[in-house]
């Protein structure tokens, strides 16, 4: 049982609005070299969040039915910045289901899961923000076991892996060190 759900709401609310800052952030005024570091380390930390969400086990909502949270926001101009800005590295494959017995190869885009995840946050941030914390919580728990959880791992891996490629494949190496990127990023997510 959550102990103290207003407090817990609260929390994984925070850690929303401070993905959400730093995608915004990262789309309007970041360069391209940073702005991986500063994604993988904000994708990282709401991950966190709904790990947490995934783990409570008694969030039950108190009405049958949503309350209407209002229009969502329009995140197009947030997607077509990040796929302007990533545009190199943008498009990834993944498999859909490793469990399938012939899993299915997808291409997917940072771009488009980023904008998917954050219109998922912003959702659930609209009954928080209107008073339902119990529904924000509901909401972010179902929308992290059936969508924006997958769509923020398989970023996280596809992120990771163009750190990795940058960090250690010899010829690319980054003059920057990884620390350095890091503790940057982790400044702007925090900011």
């Amino acid at each position: 049982m959550i102990e103290d759900p207003d407090g817990f709401a609260t929390q994984i609310a925070d850690q929303v609005e401070g993905f959400l800052i730093a995608l915004r952030e990262v789309a309007r005024e970041a360069r391209p070299e940073e702005a991986v570091s500063i994604l993988l380390i904000a994708v990282s930390q709401v991950l966190l969040a709904g790990g947490r969400l995934g783990a409570t086990s008694d969030v039950m909502l108190e009405e049958r039915f949503e309350p209407d949270a209002g229009a969502d926001q329009d995140l197009d101009e947030l997607r077509t910045a990040l796929a302007k800005l990533l545009d190199p590295i943008d498009e990834y494959a993944e498999v859909f289901d490793p469990y399938e017995p012939k899993p299915e190869l997808l291409i997917c885009r940072i771009s488009d899961d980023l904008s998917g995840v954050a219109s998922a946050l912003l959702h659930g941030l609209a009954h928080y923000k209107a008073g339902r914390q119990t529904e924000a919580l509901w909401w972010w728990q179902f929308s992290y076991l059936s969508h924006w959880g997958s769509q923020a791992a398989t970023t996280l891996r596809a992120l990771q892996s163009v750190v990795a490629h940058d960090r250690l494949d010899a010829a690319g190496a980054s003059t920057r060190s990884a620390a350095a990127a890091a503790e940057e990023a982790a400044e702007a997510v925090a900011g």
